[in-house]
């Protein structure tokens, strides 16, 4: 089984926790709460390992949360068919054995979230131009998440544009992230680096992704979602730049 220690399991069950949290409250983050957390004490390849399943769970769960599923499947499948090939494609630099370069690549994806969605202003995307934006932004995305574990750039802000209803807004990014989970599990088990004590470690790790969540969903009715959202995207700043900064010391 991975080589963790009893302290690093404890660690990994709270950051998942935390993590359920902040997808309770937000609608999203998991993922990149975990990557962010877990990828700075541990390699980004050993990370990504234990996020499959509980994303996979916890991501399904807001996909089927509404009746806009079969909709929202008609009109993304071109920017989800392209983050399956561009993850598959850029697990090559997931699983390349080079952390540093991992760790800083991950720590740029969690800065850029984060400074984009706390500085920039909605933008809003024309119908016609999805035809051809769609798989570009899928593309993007899928490179990104193979090489980094994220999911969110540039798949958030994009699907933020479309001008959705709250309701599918929430079942698109849980399509988005559930395919982007798939496209990962895909692309490191296609490399070997997938293996099923990983998998074992990953499945335990729903339990307090769950009780996060249902945490997150009770707090939501009773503290700032805004708030909250900056506060998270500033711990998020500040762990990307230690990131990236961390192999030039």
């Amino acid at each position: 089984m991975m080589n963790m220690s009893i302290e690093l399991l404890v660690v990994a069950a709270v950051t998942f926790f935390v993590a359920g949290i902040v997808k309770g409250v937000t609608g999203m983050g998991l993922p990149t709460v975990a990557m962010g957390v877990l990828g700075a004490l541990i390699s980004p390849l050993a990370a990504a390992g234990l996020l499959i399943v509980p994303s996979f769970v916890t991501n399904v769960w807001q996909l089927f949360a509404g009746p806009s599923v079969y909709q929202l499947v008609s009109r993304l499948w071109p920017m989800m068919l392209a983050i399956i090939v561009g993850t598959v494609a850029g697990a090559s630099l997931l699983t390349s054995g080079n952390t540093q370069l991992t760790t800083a690549a991950l720590g740029a994806a969690l800065v850029i979230y984060a400074a984009y969605t706390l500085l920039a202003r909605q933008l809003r995307v024309p119908e016609r131009m999805e035809l051809w934006l769609s798989p570009l932004i899928g593309g993007i995305t899928g490179l990104v998440t193979g090489g980094t574990g994220v999911f969110v750039i540039p798949a958030v802000p994009y699907l933020q544009s479309l001008g959705l209803e709250k309701d599918d807004l929430v079942q698109a990014l849980g399509l988005s992230f559930t395919v982007s989970t798939i496209a990962l599990g895909a692309g490191l088990a296609s490399r070997g680096a997938l293996q099923l004590d990983n998998l074992i470690l990953s499945t335990l790790a729903i339990a307090p992704a769950l009780v996060g969540m249902w945490v997150g969903q009770i707090a939501r009715n009773r503290i700032s979602p805004t708030t909250f959202r900056r506060w998270f995207l500033l711990c998020l700043l500040v762990l990307g730049v230690e990131m990236v900064v961390r192999p030039l010391l």
